[in-house]
C-alpha cells in the first residue's frame, strides 16, 4: 500500500523530489504508475501526488518536507 506524502505543483520539482527520494533509499511511485494511464487524477489537491511505501511514508514525508522548502527558498 502506498500513502501520498506530497502534492507538487510544478512538475520539473516532482521529479527532482521524486529522485532524491529514490537516492535516499526511498521507492516512490513515477507519476503515472498506481493509477490509469493517460487519466489524470480526479480527486483532492492538484499537482503531482508523490507516493511511497506506507512503511516509508514517515521519513520520506520530512525529508520531503525539506527538500520541498529547499526548493521553495532557493533563487
Amino acid at each position: 500500500m502506498y500513502r501520498i506524502i506530497a502534492d507538487v505543483e510544478d512538475m520539473a520539482q516532482a521529479r527532482v523530489l521524486i529522485a532524491a527520494l529514490r537516492a535516499h533509499g526511498f521507492h516512490p511511485l513515477e507519476p503515472g504508475e498506481g493509477g490509469l494511464p493517460g487519466v489524470p487524477r480526479l480527486f483532492g489537491a492538484g499537482g503531482t501526488p508523490i507516493q511511497v511505501p506506507e512503511t516509508e511514508a514517515e521519513d520520506a514525508t520530512a525529508l520531503a518536507q525539506a527538500l520541498l522548502q529547499e526548493m521553495r527558498d532557493s533563487p
